[in-house]
């Protein structure tokens, strides 16, 4: 890879990195809130971002990830990365959720916020009591399907282009 390739590389994955941490940011405290990404790698707070800064937190974060310091992410250091992220998304869904307070979610309370018949009268677009294949494909092509494709992918790219 030339230097110019990884340079941009660099810069992809960490744009990508930002925009996912500015969502996943808790936009209710005001210093949580929209540009926090841009104050974050604006190191020197002169307004704007260079090369450089971009660069340096991308290494910083790649380092953050890198837990053994050898350099390189093996599997299970993305996987402890991922479990963590799920973990702590885990526990704000409960939060956000548990009307009862028992620290865990019933189908009730999971229904409430997506109501399974409400889903349903959605996908049944002929309103003939069924959900056909094409009813179910027509939705998932319409919210740009999110779901694993038969390789495993999530649908958040992968390197396939989306109709």
């Amino acid at each position: 890879m030339t230097k110019g390739n990884t340079k941009t590389a660099i810069l992809a994955l960490l744009i990508a990195g930002i925009a996912v941490t500015a969502n996943a940011q808790d936009t209710t405290r005001p210093e949580k809130a929209r540009g926090a990404g841009f104050a974050q790698i604006d190191a020197d707070q002169d307004g704007r971002v260079t090369e450089a800064e971009m660069i340096a937190m991308a290494e910083a974060r790649f380092a953050a990830r890198d837990a053994n310091g050898d350099g390189v992410l093996s599997s299970d250091e993305i996987l402890a990365e991922r479990r963590a992220k799920q973990s702590d998304r885990a526990t704000r869904m409960i939060e956000r959720l548990d009307s009862d307070g028992d620290n865990a979610l019933s189908f009730a309370e999971i229904s409430e916020r997506r109501d399974p018949a409400e889903l349903f009268a959605r996908l049944d677009a002929n309103e003939d009591g069924a959900v056909s294949e094409e009813e179910f494909a027509a939705l998932k092509k319409m919210r740009g399907h999110r779901g694993a494709d038969r390789d495993g992918h999530s649908g958040r790219g992968h390197g396939k282009a989306r109709n």
